[in-house]
């Protein structure tokens, strides 16, 4: 599992570093993620670094053969809506890593939202990978 915390320690520096002039980064309480906007002019160049490690994308068509992890983050966000897409991390993995992408009514911005998920690690690993995610974040 440390290898697997490792990639996505990686992933989150270097999206960071990536986009530090285009986002923002806050904490959102409501959903326990790392949360940024962004203008839909920019969407194919962050979708395309989010794919370099949440290779799998579920919208509302393609989520009825998903794991169980991918739909319990799926009804944690109340569901995918049109035009909404989850970014995730290998699902057979431990520890999830998502994007929740949300597009806004306006169609002009886009909400990001990234943390990682699990069911299988104890209280006190899911404690610290939650200071290390903030860490990464500067949040």
């Amino acid at each position: 599992m440390s290898d697997f915390i490792t990639g996505i320690e990686k992933f989150c520096l270097e999206f960071v570093k990536e986009y530090r002039d285009e986002l923002k980064w806050e904490w959102d309480d409501r959903f326990g993620a790392a949360l940024a906007t962004c203008k839909t002019e920019k969407k194919d160049v962050i979708q395309s670094s989010l794919q370099r490690f949440l290779k799998t994308i579920w919208d509302n068509s393609n989520t009825d053969d998903a794991p169980d992890i991918v739909f319990y983050v799926i009804n944690h966000f109340g569901g995918l809506m049109q035009g909404q897409l989850l970014f995730t991390s290998d699902p057979i993995q431990d520890i999830l890593l998502f994007c929740a992408w949300w597009p806004w009514g306006d169609g002009e911005t886009v909400s990001i939202r990234v943390a990682p998920f699990s069911k299988k690690i104890s209280d006190e690993d899911k404690a610290e990978l939650s200071k290390k995610f903030k860490e990464w974040f500067s949040l």
